[in-house]
């Protein structure tokens, strides 16, 4: 018998229709996500990796360059990584550990004779973190990665760091253990009462976990959660800071009264083309005071005292602007004096020196300071002032110690006049030190909240 065309025709458009449907409404959505070839750069791929990720193995590639990286990391070859992070990245967007581990390799890992970090790369680390949290929003990992960046390398951009720890938090699969952190950032911050509703409700979520299993890794997780937040409210109180919030600070006198001169003073010497000796004052007796000091050019873009805007945008620019110096050192204080040799002049490539006028910057912020020298300084510096450099304005809403100097760059290189003459800057009330005090071995630690006599 014969089947007229009509019924055929029928069924074969339901069927081209039916397959045009799952072809749009899976099978090209899947293959777009995981085997489209890549679109964009394709810069630095050999040929037959070209032709891989053209036909769709893109995840396969990804993991051949990062065992290559691999490699290389054993060697030391850091400069030979930072290409194929950004192909790895490319290549699969889900790569967390390429980001995590990239953020760190940049952050870190380009460093000078002195094991400085070479503070121009720290941008693109900042970048690669945001992107990769853009592309794996289902995990806090590279939320957390990124907060801790600003937390502990960049330091004082402390909203930033509150910011990346808070939107890990809000990820289910965020360790318990690493939710604590953003305790110490909302105190830096000075959000001291949410720090304190914060501790108190993972202690609330400690305690649920702890009733529901009694395993060993709860208790000690509840534990301690309590010891931390037990000790937010000592010291709230006697710092004053719930005092501050009642209107009565003047009525006792707390752990920050009187403020304690700290009787910072510096001198910096030329010692030798991009040499520097820093030697000066800091009086507290305690170890554990770091004074910042950095140096740059005088028009670096982007600066802020003592510091830059870290992050510059989202791209990514594994090659930093070989023009511009910055120098970021941590001057430690033993028996109320410190004294450092900086040598820059091994690292040309970090530290060109191509601008005419640069800076040299001293920063002191109690905000990162140890809990024991907070107890008298207080979140903000209410415990803390100097006669001579105590500045409000270049942290606003903080008390920080903050002075610089300036120093051309015939001087920074010991050319011209300087040739055969160091030069020297200090602060006004820079005294000098024996050789004596510059050199004792000995340290003394007694308790901070007794002012010595200066000097001593």
């Amino acid at each position: 018998m014969r089947v007229k065309p009509a019924p055929l025709l029928a069924a074969a458009a339901a069927l081209f229709l039916g397959q045009a449907t799952v072809q749009t409404t899976q099978v090209y959505p899947l293959w777009k996500k995981n085997y489209a070839p890549i679109q964009g750069d394709y810069t630095g791929l050999s040929p037959e990796h070209f032709l891989f990720a053209l036909a769709g193995f893109r995840e396969l590639i990804a993991g051949i360059l990062w065992v290559r990286a691999d490699a290389f990391f054993d060697e030391g070859n850091f400069d030979a990584i930072l290409p194929i992070i950004w192909l790895v990245t490319r290549l699969d967007p889900h790569q967390i550990d390429v980001y995590a581990t990239g953020m760190w390799h940049i952050a870190y890992n380009f460093t000078d004779e002195g094991s400085r970090s070479d503070r121009r790369y720290i941008p693109s680390a900042t970048a690669l973190g945001v992107e990769g949290t853009k592309n794996n929003e289902h995990t806090y990992e590279l939320f957390f990665e990124t907060g801790w960046l600003y937390y502990h390398k960049i330091e004082d951009a402390y909203p930033e760091s509150v910011k990346w720890f808070t939107e890990a938090t809000k990820r289910a699969d965020m360790l318990p253990a690493r939710r604590n952190i953003l305790n110490n950032a909302l105190q830096r911050n000075n959000e001291v009462e949410k720090a304190s509703d914060y501790l108190f409700s993972l202690l609330d979520e400690a305690e649920k976990k702890l009733k529901e299993s009694g395993e060993f890794q709860n208790r000690q997780n509840r534990d301690t959660i309590e010891q931390n937040y037990d000790n937010l409210l000592v010291r709230m109180a006697q710092r004053g800071y719930l005092a501050k919030k009642g209107g009565y600070y003047d009525t006792w006198q707390y752990d920050t009264k009187p403020p304690f001169d700290v009787g910072f003073s510096a001198q910096v010497t030329v010692l030798e083309p991009r040499k520097i000796q820093v030697v000066g004052t800091w009086n507290v007796l305690p170890v554990g005071t770091r004074v910042r000091i950095v140096l740059r050019d005088a028009d670096y873009p982007r600066a802020i005292p003592a510091a830059m805007e870290w992050y510059q945008g989202d791209r990514i620019n594994l090659d930093p602007p070989k023009d511009l110096t910055f120098m970021q050192d941590q001057l430690f204080v033993r028996n109320q004096r410190f004294n450092r040799t900086i040598d820059m002049s091994r690292d040309l490539t970090m530290y060109p020196f191509v601008s005419d006028r640069f800076v040299v910057e001293f920063y002191y912020n109690p905000r990162q300071a140890p809990a024991y020298i907070q107890d008298k300084f207080g979140w903000n510096g209410e415990g803390m002032t100097d006669a001579n450099f105590l500045n409000t304005e270049v942290r606003p809403g903080q008390r920080v110690v903050y002075t610089k100097m300036e120093f051309s760059r015939d001087e920074i290189l010991r050319r011209g006049e300087w040739a055969d003459k160091a030069p020297v800057r200090q602060t006004s009330n820079y005294r000098g030190l024996a050789p004596s005090q510059l050199d004792r071995e000995i340290i003394r630690v007694p308790g901070i909240l007794a002012q010595p006599p200066a000097g001593q």
